[in-house]
């Protein structure tokens, strides 16, 4: 942790992000100080890990994400992230982390072809990352879901290697609102220090605008992380 001080965690806004500010407040409410990154700039300011939030970066005019991994920020983010730095990209930014080839697969049109918007129930399958050590494996919980385009796919070869490795971290519980394949909610690399969902914890972290405050634990974990490195 740099400083000495508080986890110092980047958020970092496209032309299009929606939910930075919310990240920055899920952030705050942990006990992490939370620094605002701009795309256009390559420097992550020293932050201890990065959240890629949700939105529609560049309005999402090609596939999501596509034209997001080629903003100047990405260049040492994918470099830091390689390196270990912890870094959680949430819907669009689970796009963008695939598109960036951080993550394997995909994320295309919900199978229904409607935007889909509801409080949804995961299931935790792995707790080691570096964003969900404050949860148990097959906890449930519940965060918002909103999305247009978070049916996770990807080839059998690239699936059956994702559940005999374990990087499956998240699986949706309750109903799969989106077609995602094998129910996944979200994955993450083989360090385990760069995760993708698509639902938002963010918008789960306190009781008077959520519908509870599951989401919390990603933020806590983090730190937690941060103080033991």
């Amino acid at each position: 942790m740099t400083g000495g001080g508080l986890g110092r965690i980047g958020v970092v806004t496209f032309p299009g992000s929606l939910d930075e500010g919310d990240a920055r407040r899920a952030v705050r409410l942990a006990g992490g100080e939370p620094v605002a990154l701009w795309h256009r700039e390559k420097d992550l300011r020293g932050v201890d890990a990065v959240v890629l939030p949700g939105g529609f970066s560049y309005g999402d005019y090609l596939r999501c994400g596509a034209i997001a991994r080629f903003s100047p920020v990405m260049e040492p983010l994918l470099e830091q992230a390689r390196a270990g730095l912890p870094l959680l990209g949430i819907c669009n930014g689970f796009q963008v982390l695939c598109e960036s080839h951080l993550l394997p697969g995909a994320l295309t049109r919900n199978d229904h072809l409607h935007f889909v918007c509801r409080d949804q129930r995961l299931r935790v399958e792995r707790t080691d990352t570096a964003w969900t050590a404050d949860y148990a494996r097959g906890q449930e919980i519940t965060v918002p879901l909103k999305n247009g385009e978070g049916g996770y796919v990807a080839d059998e070869r690239t699936l059956d290697a994702l559940e005999a490795e374990g990087r499956v971290v998240f699986r949706y519980a309750g109903g799969n609102p989106n077609g995602s394949r094998r129910d996944i909610a979200g994955i993450c690399n083989e360090a385990g220090n760069v995760v993708g969902l698509m639902p938002h914890p963010e918008h789960a972290v306190e009781t008077l605008t959520g519908p509870t405050t599951d989401g919390l634990g990603f933020f806590t974990s983090v730190l937690k992380r941060l103080v033991t490195a």
